[in-house]
């Protein structure tokens, strides 16, 4: 049962407001920022930033819901191992989006490509380094050129990469929702609340993010160098957390 203090219009409310602002920082978490940094550093101007954040925080959304109605509706509990499972996609989700986030950056050097090499009648590629005065100008038919406009527009990727990071937060909901809310009305309105938190607190975060990269549009080099460090920043984050998703499970196996 709730306590007293929750049956009043006023505990409801804080209630409320509390999904809210837990939204809100819950959009700061450090898989996130790395997910929506790596497809970030991919887009150009700051409207496409904050709609890659908008559809993180959409995707999210509908996935915590979807789990919430379940989670209050029927009780369910999601077992440990399941949750460790869906953490681990996560983290394979990040290493995924920093590494192609990565390769696209080297892929946009003007004076880093590769070449195709035939040995004794073999066709193979060989990757190809210019000094900065010999470098080559990107093809407008090559990678540099239409690609890089078609990864100005979000897409659907930002709204998938939200839905996984929600299906794999929906453990620790499992724990908020079942000890704190027995109401399914106040329920579903504090995973409502929670999600217009973390839609904006995610395109607030990814407007952030985009300013370094809008600032250094003018100088190639540099802006390509946050790129490649936000492909590192990104793919190392995923790293680490997979590895401690795996000592995780390793340490709650019985021996």
């Amino acid at each position: 049962m709730l306590p007293a203090w929750l049956g009043s219009a006023s505990g409801m409310a804080g209630i409320l407001g509390l999904g809210f602002l837990f939204g809100l920082r819950h959009a700061t978490d450090a898989d996130h920022i790395a997910a929506v940094g790596a497809m970030v550093s991919e887009r150009r101007g700051w409207r496409a930033a904050v709609a890659t954040g908008t559809l993180w925080g959409a995707g999210h959304t509908l996935s915590i819901v979807v789990a919430g109605l379940f989670i209050l509706g029927l009780r369910l509990t999601i077992p440990g191992p399941v949750a460790r499972v869906l953490e681990f996609a996560v983290a394979l989700m990040i290493i995924g989006l920093g590494g192609a986030a990565l390769a696209r950056a080297l892929r946009a050097r003007t004076d880093v490509h590769s070449h195709e090499h035939v040995h004794d009648g073999v066709v193979h590629r060989h990757l190809h380094f210019h000094d900065g005065d010999d470098a080559h100008a990107p093809s407008p038919a090559a990678d540099g050129g239409h690609r890089e406009h078609r990864i100005g527009r979000p897409g659907i990727k930002p709204f998938v990469v939200g839905v996984v990071h929600g299906l794999a937060g929906s453990a620790a909901l499992t724990l908020l929702v079942l000890a704190r809310i027995a109401s399914i009305p106040l329920g579903l309105a504090y995973l409502a609340l929670f999600g217009m938190g973390s839609i904006g607190g995610m395109a607030i975060m990814s407007l952030a993010i985009s300013l370094p990269f809008a600032a250094t549009a003018a100088r190639p080099g540099l802006h390509r160098g946050l790129r490649v460090a936000t492909g590192l920043l990104s793919l190392a984050c995923g790293l680490l957390y997979a590895w401690a998703q795996i000592v995780e499970g390793s340490a709650s196996r019985p021996l």
